[in-house]
């Protein structure tokens, strides 16, 4: 079963456009520039939205990207919008989001599971009756400490952390193939692959050295 719909939660606005919360529209800003798709407003559906009728090779048509603009905790009600109007099942749905459990620069594709507190999750499910959706984990790690999650990830991550989320949003698009077919086995091997460490270089080997005589006292020296 092939992906029809890819889903980025954020929340909508220029206050929130560079928080950690707003990754998944970082990603779908980053595809939509691959596909050369342009997002457009449709109050039909609550959201930004693009149709794409010939995404990738190997890829069939209309594949829809969606920024839902109803703010994080009611996104379901955008994307279950879309979902019912063009007969888009759960398990056709890619949900990129905002991951607490993951460090930042590294991301982690699953389907289904708990929202684990992730509004924009838990809104979605609720909408559309199921946790079947497949879903790209982009890590924005943990303050430590569960009282300042809220205002953590409304919070723009230093510069640092916010090239590592890029990073891995680079690195997601090489598994585009694999999760536009929702195969999580190939997505995930791909995703969670370490590079390869670099091998030492052989030695050279220098010539050995041609021994010259050295003459003995009262021996005769060779002729030339």
């Amino acid at each position: 079963m092939a992906i029809k719909l890819l889903v980025g939660l954020g929340n909508p606005g220029p206050e929130y456009e560079a928080t950690r919360h707003n990754a998944g529209f970082w990603w779908i800003d980053e595809l939509a520039h691959r596909w050369g798709a342009r997002l457009a407003h449709d109050r039909n559906y609550h959201g930004l939205v693009a149709r794409v009728n010939s995404p990738m090779p190997g890829v069939d048509g209309p594949v829809w990207l969606l920024q839902p603009q109803t703010y994080m905790n009611l996104s379901g009600k955008s994307v279950g919008a879309l979902a019912k109007f063009f007969k888009i099942l759960p398990e056709e749905i890619l949900v990129v989001h905002d991951e607490l459990d993951v460090p930042p620069g590294q991301v982690k594709v699953k389907q289904g599971g708990s929202h684990a507190g992730h509004n924009g999750l838990k809104d979605i499910q609720a909408q559309l009756g199921s946790q079947n959706t497949w879903r790209l984990r982009i890590g924005i790690g943990h303050p430590g400490d569960r009282a300042e999650v809220a205002g953590y990830v409304l919070r723009k991550p230093p510069q640092s952390e916010r090239e590592l989320i890029e990073q891995c949003i680079l690195k997601s698009m090489e598994a585009l193939p694999h999760l536009m077919q929702a195969d999580g086995v190939k997505a995930s091997a791909l995703l969670h692959a370490k590079p390869q460490r670099p091998k030492p270089p052989r030695p050279v080997e220098t010539p050995a050295a041609t021994p010259v005589p050295v003459p003995v006292p009262g021996a005769e020296l060779p002729k030339s």
